[in-house]
Parts: C-alpha cells; structure tokens; sequence
C-alpha cells in the first residue's frame, strides 16, 4: 500500500509541476485581456471553484469549522491575509511577465525559487547555510548578475516572483493549516477586491469579452486550484527531495516553451547565466540528497542500536 501511495504520490506532483509548466500557453488565449483584470478572475473563479469542490467532496463544514478557528486567532489571520497578499502579487506578476512576452523570465523566478528559499530561513528562521548551499547561492547570483548586465537591467520580475512565493511559503511553514481551507480562505479575503476592481475600475465586466476569451477567465479558477490540490496530495505521500526533483519540471517546460514556441531570444550569454543557474540547483538538489541519504543511514543504525 506505501509502495502506491507513493506511486500516487510521484504522479501527482509531476502532474502538478507539468500544469504549471505549461499554464502560460493558457495565460496566453487572454492575452488581450490587462493581466491586472485576468488576475481580479482568477481570484474570483477560484473562490467559486473551491465553493464547489469542497460542497462537491462534502467538506463544507470541516473548511467552515476550521475558518471559524483560524478568524478567532488575530495573529492567524494576519498571517493568513498576509499570504493572500504575497500569492495574489505572484500570480499577477506571473501573468504579466506571460502575457509580456518574457516566458523565459518566468521560468527564471522558478528556477532560483529554491535557493531563494535558502536565503529567507537564513534570514528569518536563523538557519545557517552549509557549504553547498553557499556555492549553490554564489552560481545562483552570478547567473542573475550576468542576465542584469546582459538586460542592461536587473530581472525584477523573476525575483520578485521568487521571493513573493518563498515569504507565501515561509507563512504557510508557520500556519498549519488544510489545503481546502488555505486556498478558499486566501482567495475570500482578497475577492471582495477583485470584485470592486472590476465593478468600478476596470475596462471589462463579466461576459463582456468574446465568448472564448469568457470561457478562459472563468476557467482561470479550474487551472488555479487544480495544480494546487495535486501538489497537496504529493506533498504528503513523498519525501521533500523528491519533491524537490519534481518541482523544477514545471521551470524547464516553461523554458521550453519560450524559446520554442513563443520564439524569445535565447542567445550565448543567457544560456551561460541559466548554466550558472542550472549549476547551483545541481549543487543544492546533490547536496540535499546526501544529507538526506545520511540521516536515513543514521536513523537506521540508532534503530539497530535499540534492537540490540
């Protein structure tokens, strides 16, 4: 049975990362719509797509049990709105920077995200970097200064990305809280502004676009949540190294699709500070694999001893 769930498992954060890799192909059928309006659907879908699903699979009064907990704790719900903020600000920068016409840039923010990652729980959780991961995070910073003065400009966009997730990451570390109720609370709090947004500000209402373009906002909460959901059912069936193998699937596919499909530039100096970049992940993902692979061993002889 463990040998399935893991199985499950490995199938399902591939699936997730694949959905990811490729979700610039969907941003790119609303590409005619503002990314600050497809955004404002994405929320609001979203919302209304977890509504379902949860009322669908029944678990409507555990993610209303837990919400009640979670809004009697201030400091939760600080953090929670916190979250909200940081997912919203990567989800739109994510669509802007698609919709620009800079899927490799895209791909970047992912890549780095690991080792950004590094850098935060050295900053706020006071963890001290081993020599890997200092090597890693050097490569890392080489490639981002080689793409700066290959731009004539910092990748901001690729950054920012990195670093909005990473804090949404850090915040979740710290409010345990289910996948169903994360998601439908982070997007309740943040609707009710993606709903003023496009009642008084925005250029376009709802079903005001081309039947396709329509049928794509509303879709924007299925393509969320979806990716979402399967990443929650890896994370708890597979071990955090393998989850770190997975996760760079969805950066190369989009890597792939820039150069490839939506024909970006892609020339010898970028190559060079995405190999810088590749280089520091291979550093990081080796490095964690040894260490992981140490403490199994470890484990194992504490358990022998015991058995003696």
């Amino acid at each position: 049975m463990r040998k399935n769930e893991q199985t499950m498992g490995i199938l399902a954060g591939a699936f997730a990362y694949v959905l990811w890799g490729i979700l610039p192909i969907y941003w790119k059928l609303g590409k005619e719509v503002p990314a600050i309006e497809i955004l404002a659907y994405r929320i609001i879908w979203s919302f209304v797509f977890m509504i379902f699903l949860i009322m669908a699979i029944r678990k409507s009064k555990e993610v209303l049990t837990e919400m009640k907990a979670i809004f009697k704790q201030p400091k939760t719900t600080l953090l929670i709105t916190l979250a909200a903020i940081l997912v919203t600000a990567n989800w739109f920068i994510f669509i802007f920077t698609v919709n620009s016409g800079h899927v490799t840039e895209a791909s970047l923010g992912y890549y780095i995200n690991p080792l950004v990652n590094v850098l935060i729980a050295t900053v706020f959780l006071k963890e001290r970097l081993n020599v890997a991961e200092i090597i890693a995070v050097i490569f890392a910073f080489i490639g981002v200064l080689i793409l700066t003065y290959h731009e004539g400009g910092v990748p901001w966009a690729a950054l920012a990305m990195a670093v909005t997730f990473s804090l949404y990451g850090l915040i979740k570390k710290f409010v345990p809280v289910s996948t169903w109720t994360g998601l439908t609370l982070e997007t309740l709090i943040i609707t009710p502004f993606a709903l003023i947004y496009l009642l008084f500000f925005a250029k376009h209402f709802f079903m005001s676009f081309p039947f396709q373009t329509d049928l794509v906002m509303i879709g924007a909460g299925i393509v969320t949540a979806i990716p979402l959901l399967l990443f929650a059912t890896a994370a708890k069936r597979i071990s955090y190294t393998m989850v770190g193998f997975l996760q760079y699937i969805g950066p190369t596919l989009m890597l792939i699709l820039g150069v490839l499909l939506f024909k970006e530039s892609f020339d010898s100096m970028q190559f060079t500070a995405f190999a810088f970049i590749w280089a520091g992940i291979i550093v990081f993902t080796v490095s964690h694999i040894y260490i992981s692979a140490k403490l199994k061993q470890l484990q194992k002889s504490a358990e022998a001893e015991q058995a003696k």
